[in-house]
């Protein structure tokens, strides 16, 4: 599990993503990459299945949330805009930095918010995180944090 998250962040790292700006990108790339884990297994060439694209799952509605990035040279109202960014992991990346700028909160009543906020807002959304969370989905995901603190020592 470590060496996905490596694996992300690295692919995240080439693709150009740099994190300096907390108040620009407030998850950090273990956050992303424990997201990415606990969502889709960030397994490469995960394109689009049902109604959500790419190794972080976004659905159409999320990346209109996020402000509908775009690679570049591509239009917002493109047909591809949605699937082609969602499907490239820096851009799918900065669709859930938007995301959590735009509603980012302390989901978990701990009053911090953090990267367990984060998590939450991702699969339950803006306005639900402080619902349910599927088991599996957490449990991978404290699985990934867990893996990665002890990795960094």
């Amino acid at each position: 599990m470590t060496s996905a998250v490596i694996k992300f962040s690295a692919i995240l790292m080439l693709a150009g993503v740099v994190m300096a700006d907390i108040g620009l990108k407030p998850v950090t790339e273990v956050c992303l990459g424990c997201i990415c884990q606990a969502v889709s297994g960030c397994k490469q060439g995960q394109l689009c299945e049902g109604n959500a694209c790419g190794l972080f799952r976004i659905t159409w509605a999320y990346w209109a949330d996020a402000g509908k990035p775009v690679l570049p040279g591509t239009a917002p109202d493109s047909p591809t805009a949605y699937s082609d960014c969602t499907n490239d992991p820096r851009c799918a990346a900065e669709a859930v930095q938007n995301y959590m700028r735009k509603f980012g909160q302390d989901c978990n009543g701990d009053g911090v918010v953090n990267c367990y906020d984060y998590m939450a807002i991702h699969k339950l959304g803006g306005y639900g995180c402080t619902g349910e969370l599927p088991f599996q989905y957490v449990n991978v995901f404290n699985q990934c944090v867990a893996a990665v603190a002890s990795a960094q020592g």
